[in-house]
């Protein structure tokens, strides 16, 4: 529901109190102008100017039904009016309506759920986990890859965000090379290539000693780290090494879980069945924070006669529970996933019309509405626009390509030489024309650097 309309001088206490009262993440904290949001609906934010943006990353790829979704707050109040919080000790009847549900849309033999508060909670209770299950410390993880920001799920990561902390990451964490075939670090073509992405998991665990590597942990499709797109075969190939060594398999669908890429899971697109889904984000849209850890019935089975030593304050919080449960009936509900599914389809039509218009583009790379632009001076030679991890001196032509984006009207993740393309699943054609004329306009500004 929309504000009462403001005065510019209420508009801008809004702000400053925002600006010097508040923390905000990943930035320097003078000089920021970030949008003031007033209010949102649809596909659409608003400022208190009334100024209106298409969101075009749904928030941080996590609003995937849209914003302000009546049928969710409406779920959120009955529950409120009930029971809004007991102790995990304790049950209530929406937590065990969710936790069926997960299980009816999950693979294979996913059948349990530990209720966690967000994707990073998610993540550090995974690790935690197959390391008690397995009797083993190390986890194997790709270095192009975000798993959330605290301590043990930001090791786990290889975002280049956690380097200031390094002497503070959690040990037995062992990186891997990426399955990057736009920029291979083999120097393989794609289409030629024997795998050496696979053949380089399979030398490092002969090094490792695959006896200690309790998990193998990768996103269902590649998310923030530039929707790099595994080759076909290769999570099929890697769960085929954990299953030889008695590895766990984690699948982190914080980003790509929830229809985002055309299927309920990232993982439904190549066939495989994990040991645990660690996931969040879409599950309640972002209405209200919940993470879920979805576990395989063979590792729930164990913790029978065992103590499960995890737990958390807030987890199977009631009134997120009603948020999340409602938000997955509106996927089935209106088809969402279906439409995630058409379209992406027609965002990559319409992409590859602007490839040709565009010389900066390089590459484009999409499942369903999970999907990246990556910018290059030059087709031939792959040098990005802004490299990987790039310094602040270095993003002077992404930085105005994004504020163009902003100025025209757009919400979207641009980070180093990408442009992130994941709008709510509820996007129609004219709103992703809509959306794409913006970002044409944006690149033209690359273009004039194209050598």
């Amino acid at each position: 529901m929309q504000d009462a309309p403001k005065t510019q001088e209420e508009i801008d206490a809004i702000l400053q109190d925002n600006l010097d009262y508040t923390l905000f993440s990943w930035s320097k904290q003078k000089g920021l102008n970030p949008i003031n949001v007033s209010h949102a609906e649809g596909v659409y934010l608003y400022d208190y100017s009334g100024k209106r943006y298409i969101d075009f990353s749904s928030g941080l790829m996590n609003a995937n039904i849209g914003h302000a979704d009546n049928r969710v707050t409406d779920a959120v109040v009955a529950q409120m009016q009930q029971v809004s919080y007991v102790t995990p000790s304790c049950i209530t009847k929406v937590r065990g309506d969710l936790g069926k549900k997960l299980a009816e849309i999950t693979p294979g033999n996913l059948t349990k759920t530990l209720f966690t508060v967000c994707g990073a909670t998610s993540i550090d209770n995974a690790i935690k986990l197959a390391r008690d299950y397995t009797g083993r410390h190390k986890i194997i993880a790709r270095y192009r890859a975000f798993h959330g920001a605290s301590i043990g799920a930001m090791t786990a990561g290889g975002d280049p965000r956690k380097i200031k902390h390094d002497a503070q990451q959690m040990p037995n964490v062992v990186h891997i090379e990426d399955a990057y075939c736009y920029r291979c670090p083999w120097g393989q073509q794609y289409g030629s290539c024997h795998m050496e992405c696979v053949s380089h998991i399979d030398r490092l665990l002969e090094f490792e000693g695959p006896e200690t590597v309790a998990a193998i942990i990768m996103e269902g499709e590649s998310g923030s780290s530039g929707c790099i797109k595994y080759p076909p075969g290769y999570l099929k190939q890697v769960k085929a090494l954990c299953e030889k060594h008695g590895i766990l398999f984690i699948a982190d669908e914080v980003m790509s879980g929830f229809g985002r890429t055309g299927k309920w899971f990232g993982v439904n697109h190549h066939d495989v069945v994990p040991d645990m889904i660690a996931t969040a984000k879409g599950i309640t849209s972002g209405y209200i924070p919940l993470g879920a850890l979805i576990v395989s019935d063979t590792i729930a089975k164990h913790y029978d006669d065992n103590v499960l030593m995890l737990g958390l304050t807030y987890s199977a919080h009631a009134t997120a529970l009603a948020a999340g449960y409602a938000v997955v009936n509106i996927y089935e509900a209106d088809n969402l996933i279906e439409n995630a599914a058409a379209m992406g389809a027609y965002l990559d039509e319409q992409v590859a019309l602007l490839k040709e218009k565009h010389p900066s583009i390089g590459d484009w790379r999409n499942t369903g509405l999970l999907g990246c632009i990556e910018l290059v001076k030059n087709r031939d030679t792959k040098e990005p626009m802004a490299p990987f991890n790039a310094k602040p001196n270095d993003m002077a032509i992404m930085n105005k390509v994004a504020a163009r984006i902003k100025e025209l009207g757009m919400y979207t993740f641009v980070r180093w030489n990408y442009i992130f393309i994941a709008p709510p699943l509820i996007i129609t054609k004219a709103q992703i024309d809509e959306g794409l004329a913006i970002i044409s306009d944006a690149i033209a500004i690359a273009d004039e650097y194209v050598v």
